[in-house]
């Protein structure tokens, strides 16, 4: 397999030469070769972003990360090293790196926002340097955000102590981590957040903002059962907005002890991604809402003593560069 540090783009360096490369990234040269005038202040960066992508991740599958973090940059210029570990360990120590950056035009001329990128390849015996290398990458006056992808254990990830304990927040994807990866004692527990939560807030804002038009007391009251069906692509989605729904409604005074909440795939396939229901057992009261992310398009039935409700509203799962730039920030 090819070691995903060749799929990602950027020119090789020693790592000694980091920052002098980077430095002249943003280099301009008039028409005699010389230096130019300098240029404007551009390439100032906001943030570091480690993005490190464990051993579960192929080559494509990086390229693709890239693709999102870079989008991500067009909001936020920032610093991102992107750590790449070798599958097959090396005798030898050294870090291998790239460097790469790239501008994107706002709504103005004026408008440029410049990101710089290093890549880092190590090996297994070159992991004790790791921490120097990233050092020697980051801008020190900076917040520091760390994105972990594809990695097998979370007894491996923690390993990575000084990007844990220092970041201001630490993401993972719920859908591609080890499963006890939200349980899993972090050094800095309350920094993790999990993308998975942040795709799902036009739902949970969808949701949340249609039930609010009902008493708390009335949508507790006699609740026997919380389904959520979801496609088979979206067993993670399904799980975390599960969990979201017992919070919520204990927070609206749910005794959740006695309530019975499922979360399943249907036997068929159908179109609606999610499905969430509240059962009442023999009340006719009763809440439904699907969500059809192919199409854009919610329904949501509902009947809670004063008849049947039934609304159409737009619904979607939020795209990774906004649900990475959601996850970090809220």
């Amino acid at each position: 397999m090819p070691a995903i540090f060749e799929s990602l783009p950027g020119i090789e360096v020693p790592v000694s030469a980091i920052s002098g490369h980077l430095a002249q990234l943003w280099t301009n040269y008039d028409a005699a070769g010389g230096p130019a005038a300098a240029a404007d202040d551009a390439t100032a960066t906001q943030l570091n972003v480690v993005m490190h992508l464990g051993l579960k991740t192929k080559p494509d599958e990086a390229a693709a990360q890239f693709r999102v973090i870079s989008a991500f940059s067009r909001r936020y210029p920032s610093r991102i090293v992107v750590l790449c570990p070798l599958h097959v360990d090396v005798a030898a120590t050294e870090i291998r790196a790239k460097v790469f950056g790239e501008c994107h035009i706002g709504k103005s001329k004026s408008d440029k926002r410049c990101v710089e990128f290093v890549m880092l390849s190590y090996s297994r015996s070159a992991r004790r340097f790791l921490e120097s290398a990233v050092s020697v990458c980051l801008s020190t006056d900076l917040p520091l955000y760390y994105w972990a992808h594809g990695f097998s254990t979370s007894s491996g990830l923690a390993d990575y102590r000084f990007l844990l304990g220092r970041s201001k927040r630490v993401l993972i994807d719920s859908a591609r981590a080890p499963v006890d990866a939200l349980t899993f004692p972090w050094p800095n527990p309350s920094a993790l957040r999990d993308l998975v939560y942040s795709r799902l807030l036009s739902v949970r804002q969808g949701i949340g903002q249609f039930l609010a038009v009902y008493p708390p007391a009335l949508l507790v009251d006699g609740l026997r059962v919380v389904t959520v069906q979801h496609s088979s692509a979206l067993e993670a989605e399904g799980r975390v907005l599960s969990n979201w729904l017992r919070r919520r409604l204990a927070a609206c005074g749910a005794n959740t002890a006695a309530v019975n909440f499922i979360t399943t795939s249907p036997a068929a396939e159908t179109r609606a991604g999610l499905v969430v229901g509240f059962d009442y057992g023999t009340s006719a009261r009763r809440f439904q809402w699907s969500g059809d992310f192919a199409a854009g398009h919610a329904l949501f039935e509902a009947d809670y003593g004063s008849g049947p409700t039934t609304l159409s509203a737009a619904t979607s799962l939020m795209n990774p560069e906004n649900a990475l730039s959601e996850a970090m920030f809220f």
